[in-house]
């Protein structure tokens, strides 16, 4: 790992992720949580003011263990909350099966290597009648920003840590046995779709995985 993904890319990811626009996007779906949350990709932990302390009952936060996770700086942020940090791979969780009521994934399904995996772990993960919510960034429902999207990529992948501008989430979840219950897709105030184009929605698992071929 070079200087820039080790100590730069992160830092500027992390500026980006804290930005106003972003937290209002993730004040429309963080707050539906309850119960026994498990959250993919926690980062620096900017969806922690958001829970609902009334309705949560435990937040799992998962980061792997490359993914500079401060624990002293999570624990302040979850100040009501009963939190346990776990640094693991996503695509391979250590969790029980049916552990959880809710899984929250935000800005993370761009960037997870294997997003099959950590769409079926979370599957897993779920007990019968939990819910998935997303809120990712990412393929313009445009077919012309989605081709620009597609050529983007390669160049804006090492600079952002990983980030794929051209992932669909919807897809993503409905290829890993996810139904869609809800989701609003749209652009980001001031921002080029290209970059900006955002999936906020509610999923759950089917009782069996959709067929057909997955693509990340």
């Amino acid at each position: 790992m070079g200087f820039y993904q080790r100590s730069i890319g992160p830092h500027l990811v992390r500026i980006a992720c804290g930005t106003s626009l972003l937290a209002e996007q993730r004040r429309r779906i963080v707050p539906k949580a309850a119960g026994t949350v498990v959250e993919l990709g926690v980062g620096a932990g900017a969806n922690l003011p958001f829970y609902d302390r009334s309705r949560v009952s435990r937040l799992i936060a998962v980061n792997p263990k490359d993914g500079f996770c401060d624990p002293d700086r999570l624990t302040a942020a979850a100040d009501g909350l009963s939190l346990d940090i776990v640094e693991e791979s996503a695509e391979a969780l250590s969790l029980d099966t049916g552990v959880a009521d809710t899984v929250v994934v935000t800005y993370t399904l761009c960037s997870i290597p294997d997003v099959k995996a950590a769409l079926l772990e979370a599957k897993r993960i779920l007990k019968p009648g939990g819910r998935l919510l997303f809120c990712e960034h990412g393929r313009s429902t445009k077919p012309s920003t989605a081709r620009l999207q597609e050529r983007l990529t390669p160049l804006w992948q090492p600079l952002a840590c990983g980030c794929r501008l051209d992932r669909d989430p919807v897809c993503l979840l409905t290829r890993a046995g996810f139904e869609i219950d809800c989701v609003e897709q749209g652009s980001l105030r001031g921002v080029p779709d290209v970059v900006g184009f955002h999936h906020v929605g509610i999923a759950s698992p089917r009782t069996e995985p959709a067929g057909g071929p997955f693509s990340a």
